[in-house]
């Protein structure tokens, strides 16, 4: 493999280039030492020869924090070219309204490990995004991590080798399918965090595949994935208004869907100064924060799991081994809520699955497996694209 540097010129373009301009990168592999910076464009377009035709590498990284970096942009496109091997995020976007990925490979290369960079597409503080027919892998945090932003479409990608391989924070009116999560620690994740910009709300899964999520977790310890267990196709953390329909849920070890409130979190963690451990001091001050999901209507999925054994590497796989020794389940609530009556959750025209609310609040003492309080029609959120 021959490698070239066109790392002044390119770096020149972005910095002179008119808005409503396009630049296209050419065949070939090409090595980077710093990182590319985007600031301030409008309608632009940058498009490559293909996903592997087009490699922009940034394993010999001298200097800066991610691969590529655009900020304070409108209507941004990056299209057909990987991005690889940046010592922090591969490609970071930040206040840009309009950001779309399309046909674009993020990864790090060889075995995946805590030392990878911590997200491979990583929008944070941004509206109207797509990120479609995309790769992204080896992420020890997140493949496709969209953050503190609004009017997201993810769809049509292949994740693998993550620790979550998509997930969704704090975001607003999200649209997630067709896509592949196989492979990863976790599938898909949604969470809601304390002390951000914005609460997230409205998103809708559907139609995406889960399949062997029992990667282990190589997230740096004290980060907020790292407790997510190995064997998890989709996790719900204190978020709300969310619609799962027509998606397969297959041989993930631990559980297919897991639905958790801060508070399970919060009482998992003892690491002084770590991420976690701040964010839940954060939790306790953000009075507008709601550490209780609700709104979660789960409905015409399917689910299978070839009687594989929970994870034996966390505390929920631990839990489950000893709760679930035939079986674990497909479908699990934590169980705890201020006011159980309150917590809006119906499941319906799932085929065969198994359930289990987890009353963690009361140390599991009356765990129920039987989800016939759940049995409703929950409320159809409207496309939002």
């Amino acid at each position: 493999m021959t490698w070239q540097s066109i790392e002044k010129s390119l770096q020149t373009q972005l910095i002179t280039m008119r808005d409503s301009s396009e630049i296209r990168l050419p065949e070939g592999n090409f090595m980077f030492a710093n990182s590319l910076l985007l600031d301030d464009k409008h309608f632009v377009t940058i498009q490559g020869a293909g996903i592997d035709k087009t490699v922009l590498s940034f394993a010999q990284q001298q200097s800066g924090a991610e691969g590529l970096k655009i900020s304070n942009c409108s209507n941004i496109r990056l299209k057909d070219l990987t991005i690889e091997d940046a010592k922090g995020d591969n490609i970071k976007v930040t206040d840009t309204y309009g950001i779309e990925f399309d046909g674009v490979k993020s990864h790090w290369n060889g075995e995946p490990k805590e030392e990878n960079g911590a997200y491979a597409f990583y929008p944070v503080l941004c509206k109207n995004v797509v990120i479609q027919n995309c790769i992204a892998a080896g992420a020890s945090d997140a493949g496709i991590y969209v953050g503190q932003s609004d009017s997201v479409t993810i769809r049509y990608n292949k994740v693998y080798y993550n620790v979550a391989g998509i997930e969704s924070e704090n975001s607003r009116w999200v649209e997630i399918h067709g896509n592949e999560a196989f492979k990863n620690t976790g599938g898909i994740l949604i969470f809601d965090l304390p002390g951000l910009t914005q609460l997230g709300h409205t998103t809708r899964v559907f139609n995406n595949v889960m399949e062997e999520n029992n990667y282990k977790n190589f997230a740096p310890e004290g980060n907020i994935v790292a407790a997510v267990p190995p064997g998890t196709g989709m996790m719900l953390l204190a978020t709300r208004d969310i619609e799962i329909f027509d998606n397969q849920f297959i041989n993930n070890r631990t559980s297919g869907l897991a639905i958790a409130s801060y508070d399970l979190v919060s009482a998992m963690s003892t690491e002084e100064g770590s991420q976690l451990n701040n964010n839940i001091e954060t939790a306790r001050q953000d009075a507008s924060y709601d550490p209780y999901p609700t709104g979660i209507y789960v409905h015409s999925n399917s689910f299978e799991n070839g009687k594989l054994l929970p994870t034996t590497q966390n505390e929920f796989g631990l839990l489950f081994m000893m709760k679930f020794p035939f079986g674990t389940p497909d479908i699990v609530w934590d169980g705890i809520a201020p006011d159980r009556e309150s917590f809006e959750f119906c499941l319906e025209n799932n085929g065969e699955f198994k359930f289990a609310d987890l009353d963690a609040a009361n140390d599991f003492e009356s765990l129920n497996t039987d989800w016939v309080a759940f049995n409703c029609r929950g409320t159809n959120i409207n496309p939002i694209f």
